[in-house]
Formats: structure tokens, C-alpha cells, sequence
């Protein structure tokens, strides 16, 4: 069945895929293999704990999220090379890019048997919308007539009046203002629809959740801090149908121990090689490995409200900072070329990435500027000698420890200060410090793109109350920038104008953008039809067991 819209909407698809084909990297000879397999094996690969119960809505980090795409399905979603694919929907039509009509495939079930229907998406992006909820994907609704109304802060509103259910299989989407690329959006998890179940304890549904992707939780399958364990759904009937007899996540502390267990035949999939082994990870797994690039990107947190980086003392500290990263000598270093340094904060693979942007400067090494910047933010309100500069990060994650040491070292160094890794055990213990907004210091961050588009960089990660904005950050002009973005009539004229909004990024520095990352895998010799993703995450119901 094929998926309808206006011709408008199809140059968006059309312009991201051909983007994405674009870009390319080094497979070792078993990546994207479409040798038939054991279909009855489950595979094992590695993963973290979900920081939160398993709600689309409240879901924004990696460990959740490969989960959810797992166990859920939306409307649409993305293949290998980021091109939309028809899950659930029928057809999604407008005439205006505003007004959107949406049907679904009639006779479809959630894992428990129940029908999914037009009121199942309603409800849910209702749920995940209403301020009374505090889900942290809230902001992806922002588009829709009435989020403001029902996402005001102590609003008991529960409802967006945009959404309309028309029947069983068609609802209506009125948006605030015309956006083109919005059905660009709908396979992000927070879209998922969800069964009349989960309203009756969201956060019982949320240990043990009902379905309708690929696979569905085994019963008593996640073990929190050991693994989760996925069986195949025999009631899913989209494109991304299992090949496999199933996906246990192992949730490893330390990558060094994961990459053992793959030379070792106890793991699959790593989907992350560690800084310890990039140096040989291609002759270790000789034509089992990946090193391609992904829309991916690592940053580093300077929270507004931290005092000491507000204000003009606040922009030049940010600026020194930056500029006393050597981001090339880390990359050489500790990943061993394995990543790009980052002149903006979106990712190369993405259509309408700039490597020119006035002000990108800022982004380069100079130890002299860094100095002088630093020395002048102290001539407005000195720095306290004992005063440490922390980066906060989880150190369970590959190489987090080692390339956050090496460049607290560099701005300490370069710029006369004391500076230190605050190590976090665990990357949920991280991501609940950091959503509490009571940091001292700076905080590791990176961006694992939901959707192929540079607003997807952008607005949820720097619009003013957006759900992974960690640092608090809100300036109205860049607010307006997106907003116009959106608003643009083309693909084209929309990239400029969130490029434009970059340039105000880089004068505030909300972020230090650090490199862009690329997809470093590796498999065992007992799975074959190994292949990465657009986002740099396997594909995991193409892998099969030999």
C-alpha cells in the first residue's frame, strides 16, 4: 500500500534519501549480507538500562529507544538509508501543509489482540502532549493546534483541539502554522500509538508494555540492570518483520567487557567498539565490522543557569572553553581518526549541512584566543582559584571516561583553571542528574538523530522548554528562527533559515560541539545480515543466526 501526500511532502522524503544514500564508510565483507540464516535463533547484542518506563512519550535516550523501535510501530519508519516506509499508515494527505489527513490500515492489533485505531493515536499524542503527564518528549507536539494550551504549566487540559478522530482508521492533524516536513517526523517514537490499557497505570504499562512493533516483551523480560529480552510479534505485519527468534539486550557497564564477549562468540552485536580496541577492531573482526558514518553527534552541556556562564562574562567563558578544546588531537588520539571535528551542531549527513557558517570559528582550536577570552570573562567577574570546572558523564559509556579526561586536561591546561571528569557509574544515574537542572558544571551530551532533518538537531535540544534541552537554555531569537524554519515552503528554504538559527547557536553556546560520530560495530561468526542504520543503530530483526 503506498504511502500518499502531496508532491510538496514527497520532495521531503525524496531530498533526505538521496542525502543519506550519499553518504558512505568502511563494511567489513558480512555487513548487509542477505545470506539466509537460522530465523529460530535469538540474538544477543548490547544495550543500557531504559533511564525511564517504557512510554514512547517519555522516552528520549538510546538504551529506551532501540527498545521501543523494537516493540512499537507508528505510522511510518525509516529504512537502512532513512527513506520513509508505510507502517500503519495508509495514506497521509494535505493540501496545505497544515491541515493533514491521516488514514491507517484497517484490521491491525496491538500484541494483546486489541484493534488499533485512529483513537489510539489521538490518545496517545494527547497523553504525551498534556503538561499533567511530564512526559519528556512533550515538546514533538509543539506543531499541533492547542499543545500550548495543554502543555502550560499546571494545565489540567488533556486534549489539543488539531487532533480529530474522523472514524476507526482516519484522524486529522491541524497544525499551529504550515510545516512541510511534518510527516518527516511520524516515525519518532513519541508518535507510537498505544492501546486503552496503558491509561489505567501508565507506569505499571510502562515495566511491562503492550505493543505492535516487530517484537513484544517477553513476559518478564526486562531485568532491570541485566537484560531485556524481546520475542518476535506474531501479530505485526509491517516491512520490518523479524528474521530472527528474537533480541535479548545484554546492558553492559563497561564496553571493554562487551567487546570481549563478541571475540568470544558470548555476544552478537556491539554496536559500539571501545577506544581500547579502534585501533584494531577491523583485523580483529576481519569482515565483521562496520565504520560508517551516522546523523550522530557529541557535545558538551554548559548549563544557563549556572551563573558563572551567563551574561557576556558567560559568552566569552563558553567561547574560551570551546576554543581550548584540541577536538583533533582527542580524535587522533583516543579514537583514532574514527570521528570528524565539528564546525556546527548538526551532522554532515544530513541534507542541508553547512561546513561554513559564519561564526563557526569558534569551534577551532586557538589556545591564545581561548586565553584572552577567559582573562577578559575575569575582568568582568574573576573565576575563584579553587573553583573546579566539572564535566559531568556516565563512564559505562565507550570511551567516555578517556576523552573527557584528555579534554579537561586541555582546559585546564590552556586555560589556567582547574578542570575534572565528574564520573557517573551509570548512564541512567547521568540522565536523571542531569533532568534535575542542579548540575555544577558542564555535562557530556550527544545526539542520536530521531528523525533525518536538521530541525531534528535544533529544536528539541535548544527550543526553549524542549524535553532534551538539559541546559536550560532559551533565547526568543533562535525560537523565531525555528519557527519561520518550520514554516518555510520548501526543504530548501527551510535548511537555510535553521542554519541561520545555528549562527545564533554559535554565539551563545549553549553547547560545545565536539566531532561527529560514525557507526564502529562488530559481530560474532554465529550471525550473518548485519546491518547499520541511518542513526547508527543495527538493524536488528535483519540478523540471523548461521
Amino acid at each position: 500500500m503506498r504511502f500518499s501526500r502531496t508532491s510538496k511532502a514527497l520532495g521531503v522524503a525524496a531530498v533526505v534519501a538521496m542525502a543519506l544514500t550519499a553518504c558512505g564508510g568502511d563494511t567489513g565483507n558480512g555487513g548487509g549480507s542477505s545470506a539466509a540464516g537460522d530465523t529460530t535463533k535469538v540474538i544477543t547484542a548490547n544495550s543500557t538500562e531504559p533511564q525511564n518506563g517504557l512510554l514512547p512519550a517519555n522516552t528520549n535516550e538510546v538504551g529506551g529507544g532501540r527498545v521501543m523501535d523494537l516493540i512499537f510501530s507508528g505510522l511510518v519508519s525509516y529504512d537502512a538509508k532513512g527513506a520513509i516506509q508505510n507502517e500503519l499508515a495508509e495514506s497521509i494527505e494535505t493540501s496545505d501543509s497544515q491541515n493533514y489527513t491521516i488514514k491507517i490500515k484497517s484490521g491491525e492489533t496491538f500484541s494483546d489482540g486489541s484493534a488499533i485505531t485512529a483513537k489510539n493515536f489521538v490518545d496517545a499524542w494527547n497523553f504525551g502532549a498534556a503538561a499533567k503527564n511530564a512526559q519528556l518528549n512533550s515538546y514533538f507536539f509543539e506543531s499541533i493546534k492547542g499543545y500550548d494550551k495543554v502543555s502550560a504549566e499546571g494545565s489540567t487540559e488533556d486534549k489539543m483541539e488539531g487532533l480529530k478522530v474522523v472514524d476507526d482508521t482516519t484522524f486529522t492533524v491541524e497544525l499551529a502554522q504550515p510545516e512541510s516536513d511534518f510527516p518527516l517526523r511520524l516515525g519518532y517514537t513519541a508518535f507510537y500509538p498505544l492501546p486503552e490499557s496503558t491509561y489505567k497505570d501508565a507506569k505499571a504499562f510502562g515495566e511491562n508494555p503492550v505493543g505492535n512493533g516487530p517484537y513484544k516483551l517477553a513476559e518478564g523480560g526486562w531485568k532491570h540492570d541485566v537484560s531485556v529480552q524481546l520475542v518476535p510479534n506474531d501479530k505485526y505485519n509491517g516491512p520490518r518483520k523479524a528474521k530472527n527468534g528474537g533480541v535479548t539486550f545484554t546492558l553492559y557497564s563497561s564496553p571493554d567487557a562487551a567487546y570481549t564477549d563478541v571475540q568470544s562468540n558470548n555476544l552478537d552485536v556491539l554496536d559500539q567498539v571501545p577506544p581500547s580496541s579502534l585501533q584494531n577492531f577491523t583485523t580483529d573482526f576481519e569482515g565483521r565490522y562496520v565504520n560508517q558514518p551516522y546523523a550522530g553527534n557529541a557535545t558538551m552541556t554548559i548549563p544557563s543557569y549556572l551563573p558563572e556562564f551567563q551574561g557576556e562574562e558567560g559568552q566569552l567563558r563558553r567561547a574560551a572553553i570551546s576554543q581550548a578544546i584540541d577536538r583533533q588531537q582527542i580524535i587522533d588520539k583516543i579514537f583514532y581518526g574514527n570521528k570528524k571535528a565539528a564546525v556546527d551542531f548538526t551532522s554532515p549527513v544530513i541534507d542541508g549541512y553547512d561546513a561554513n557558517l559564519p561564526g563557526s570559528e569558534v569551534l577551532k582550536f586557538d589556545a591564545a584566543k581561548a586565553k584572552a577570552d577567559w582573562e577578559a570573562a575575569n575582568k568582568i567577574n574573576p573565576w575563584p582559584a579553587d573553583k573546579v570546572f566539572t564535566i559531568t558523564s556516565n563512564i559505562d559509556g565507550a570511551g567516555n571516561k578517556e576523552y573527557i579526561t584528555a579534554m579537561a586536561n586541555q582546559i585546564a591546561t590552556n586555560l589556567g583553571i582547574k578542570a575534572e571528569l565528574n564520573p557517573i557509574a551509570t548512564f541512567k544515574q547521568s540522565r536523571d542528574l542531569i533532568n534535575s537542572k542542579k548540575l555544577t558544571g558542564a555535562s557530556r551530551a550527544g545526539w542520536q538523530a530521531d528523525y533525518p532533518s536538521l530541525y531534528n538537531f535544533l529544536g528539541p535540544l535548544y527550543g526553549t522548554g524542549a524535553g532534551s534541552n538539559d541546559g536550560d537554555y532559551s533565547n526568543p531569537a533562535f525560537d523565531a528562527k525555528l519557527k519561520e524554519g518550520l514554516s518555510a515552503k520548501t526543504v530548501e528554504e527551510g535548511n537555510k533559515l535553521f542554519n541561520e538559527a545555528q549562527e545564533i547557536l554559535l554565539k551563545d553556546l549553549p553547547v560545545v560541539p565536539l566531532w561527529y560520530q560514525a557507526a564502529q560495530g562488530v559481530w560474532s561468526e554465529n550471525v550473518t545480515n548485519v546491518q547499520f542504520g541511518w542513526n547508527g543503530v543495527p538493524l536488528y530483526y535483519e540478523i540471523t543466526a548461521k
